[in-house]
């Protein structure tokens, strides 16, 4: 299943990149890489807060994931 979903994340990051080219905001890769995976049937969120924790206190909004 993993190598499964690894290919499918490959196949939608290099159709972009074909596309679109190099130099554009990290969020026009994001909607567009998105956008591919959700068309290739995954199911896709955007964005996903995982918190972290720094000195001693958990900051909620910490990394900002892409979850499939």
């Amino acid at each position: 299943m993993e190598e499964e979903i690894g290919k499918a994340i490959v196949n939608a990051v290099f159709e972009v990149h074909r596309d679109l080219g190099p130099g554009l905001l990290e969020k026009v890769y994001e909607v567009c890489v998105t956008h591919n995976l959700r068309k290739a049937g995954y199911e896709v969120k955007r964005q996903i807060d995982i918190p972290i924790c720094y000195d001693g206190i958990q900051f909620d909004e910490g990394y900002d994931w892409i979850y499939w």
